[in-house]
Parts: C-alpha cells; sequence; structure tokens
C-alpha cells in the first residue's frame, strides 16, 4: 500500500494547475489533477482519493458548488477551497474543512491538508476492524 496522501485536485486554470501539482508532489502528496469540475464528480465515483482541493472561481460550476457535489458523494472527504479572496461568504464554506486565500501562505496549506487527512494506518486498522464484526 502506498503511503502518499491522494489529493484531487480542481482548478479550470491548466497554468496554476501545473504549478501547485508540482509544488503537492514535491512535498509527497499524489496529485489527480483535473480542469473540468464536471470530469471531476465523474472520477469520484470510480476513484479513491483522500483530500479534494478546489479551486473556489471557475467558469462551469464554482468551487462551492463542487465541494457540495462531493460530499455527497463522499461524505468523509475533506475539501479545501482555495481562492483569490480573502474571505468568503459562509453560505460558500458549508461543505468545506478549510478555505485559503490570499492571506495565508502555501506552508500553511501543506500543513493543513495532512492534519485533515487521517493517517493510512488508522484508515486500515479500521477496515480491518470492520471485517472481524
Amino acid at each position: 500500500m502506498e503511503n502518499r496522501t491522494t489529493v484531487l485536485y480542481v482548478d479550470d486554470n491548466p497554468k496554476s494547475s501545473r504549478l501547485l501539482t508540482s509544488v503537492l508532489e514535491e512535498c509527497r502528496f499524489r496529485v489527480i489533477a483535473r480542469n473540468d469540475p464536471q470530469e471531476a464528480l465523474a472520477l469520484c465515483q470510480r476513484t479513491y482519493f483522500d483530500l479534494a482541493l478546489l479551486d473556489y472561481e471557475m467558469p462551469m460550476m464554482s468551487g462551492s458548488k463542487l465541494a457540495q457535489e462531493i460530499k455527497f458523494l463522499v461524505p468523509d472527504v475533506p475539501i479545501v477551497l482555495i481562492s483569490g479572496k480573502s474571505t468568503l461568504p459562509p453560505s460558500e464554506l458549508v461543505f468545506v474543512d478549510a478555505h485559503f486565500g490570499l492571506e495565508r501562505r502555501s506552508t500553511n496549506l501543506l500543513w493543513t491538508m495532512r492534519i485533515l487527512v487521517r493517517p493510512k494506518v488508522f484508515m486500515m486498522a479500521d477496515h480491518l476492524a470492520g471485517r472481524r464484526k
């Protein structure tokens, strides 16, 4: 079993997506990047990931709406929303576990992502305990 955290990263800007994907991979995350929110939703139904990292402003579907859709499909997956805004209305953050805007540093983003994801060792223990019942 691979020990790296798998991140579903959705950003409609290919340049931003390549840059942040590179940073995340350097920090030992496994990244599944998509530029289309609808494609990302379809992927949620057939691919395992530990955390969703979503861009807030996308033309086809906002990151907040995508977060809501993902939570309906995969309720226990943490969602981090990134935006160019320092604050967002509370109604936009209902299905989001953390928001990172302009004022927050990337080191905080990486730390928060690691905190939000349960270690795989515990997840495997939970899985095995469930099989014994």
